[in-house]
């Protein structure tokens, strides 16, 4: 504890290690949340990360008997927040979603009811689907503060029964008010996650992960891209459809393909400034200078950007028909690119965000559908972004 104490005075890192059992989420919790209430202005908030759900729930459960004895003590109702974080898997209420057993099922379905253009269509004709939970909460639940109090995911779930609002969202609302937040490594590790979820909580948080040794490899499982021939047949799939949309798009509101482009000449940054049900995972890249920059002419059109995919996909099919485990840097990968397809590194460093803006044009409500397609998109932005940090193998599978 005393060393926890001198941690939290230098503002800097902490290793703390003791045997299961010994009491260190307790310890942890205690120490850090006096901390906070003598020195509110130094430490405003504590992000803790956790694994699994079971051990989020757990130390909510810590965290409420805590809470109980502080007001015991002072024989009064604190003004003190803690929640816990999840999916929209674990956190969802609408009787559509609720069956679903993949979280990106549930998230698919989610944005096909949240999305902003399928609510503006609701707007014009109500007997279209939607998610009134997630209306009512836009409407109301942002206008009233969570009370005070201990929220695990069941009680967020109840509340979120009660009043009609949607438990997802108002979880990601609330950790901005928060004075306690425990939540999954990812979203604060994970940058597809963590641009959405993190990116607006205080600076003068601490942040603690339990189970540190595992996050090596969350690092490394967040950026990393595994594909195999089946889904790059897939991503065949999901070029045609698109193909087929956008010639669709092209005859009946052809202005909604220029508007895109007059954005994508701007720069992403106002591209991808859509509602937040819009983002379904954020751009996997990291520097923020990217999206300032205006994305290059080559795959500014629709047309442009589908044929450089297509060139993309039958590279990657290329270089997969192997019979033996192959290692290459990403130098070595862009070179042969340039080489045998004429793609050069910055469009690539674009691809993710570029899709995102596409399919929010052509208001594609299934997202899940074109997580083959966003994969790819994904490798070709990280292994561009990353060139010097990273590396690639490929086998036949």
């Amino acid at each position: 504890m005393r060393e926890l104490k001198r941690t939290l005075d230098a503002k800097g890192h902490g290793v703390l290690e003791m045997p299961s059992g010994t009491g260190k989420t307790v310890s942890l919790l205690a120490l850090i949340m006096a901390y906070q209430r003598a020195y509110p202005l130094e430490v405003t908030k504590l992000i803790y990360c956790s694994r699994t759900v079971p051990e989020i729930e757990k130390v909510i459960e810590e965290l409420r008997k805590l809470l109980n004895f502080y007001e015991k003590q002072e024989g009064e109702k604190l003004p003190f927040l803690g929640l816990a974080l999840s999916s929209r898997k674990n956190l969802c209420i609408h009787p559509e979603v609720t069956p679903l057993r993949f979280g990106k099922d549930v998230d698919g379905k989610c944005h096909s009811l949240t999305a902003s253009y399928v609510r503006a269509q609701y707007q014009h004709d109500t007997s279209l689907p939607h998610c009134r939970f997630y209306e009512e909460f836009d409407t109301h639940g942002r206008e009233v503060p969570l009370p005070p109090g201990i929220y695990n995911l069941d009680d967020l779930k109840a509340l979120g029964r009660h009043h009609g609002w949607c438990p997802y969202f108002l979880a990601r609302y609330s950790i901005l008010h928060a004075n306690v937040v425990v939540y999954s490594y990812h979203y604060l590790l994970d940058p597809k996650i963590a641009d959405l979820v993190s990116k607006e909580l205080a600076r003068k948080a601490v942040v603690v992960f339990d189970e540190a040794h595992n996050i090596d490899n969350v690092c490394i499982d967040s950026m990393s891209v595994n594909l195999t021939r089946r889904t790059l047949d897939r991503c065949q799939g999901n070029l045609e459809t698109l193909q087929k949309t956008v010639l669709r798009i092209k005859e009946t509101d052809e202005q909604r393909l220029r508007d895109e482009y007059r954005r994508l000449v701007e720069g992403l940054r106002e591209a991808s400034a859509a509602r937040e049900t819009d983002a379904h995972l954020a751009n996997p890249v990291l520097p923020d200078e990217v999206l300032q920059e205006a994305v290059p002419g080559s795959i500014r059109t629709a047309e442009h950007f589908l044929g450089f995919l297509r060139r993309l996909l039958e590279y990657v099919k290329w270089r997969l028909r192997v019979q033996h485990v192959v290692q290459e840097s990403p130098p070595a990968f862009l070179s042969g690119l340039a080489q045998r397809v004429c793609i050069q590194r910055k469009p690539l460093r674009f691809c993710a965000e570029r899709l995102r803006s596409l399919l929010h044009t052509l208001e594609i409500t299934d997202l899940a559908d074109f997580s083959p397609l966003t994969l790819l998109a994904n490798f070709a932005t990280l292994v561009s972004t990353y060139a010097q940090h990273c590396g690639s193998s490929r086998n036949q599978k």
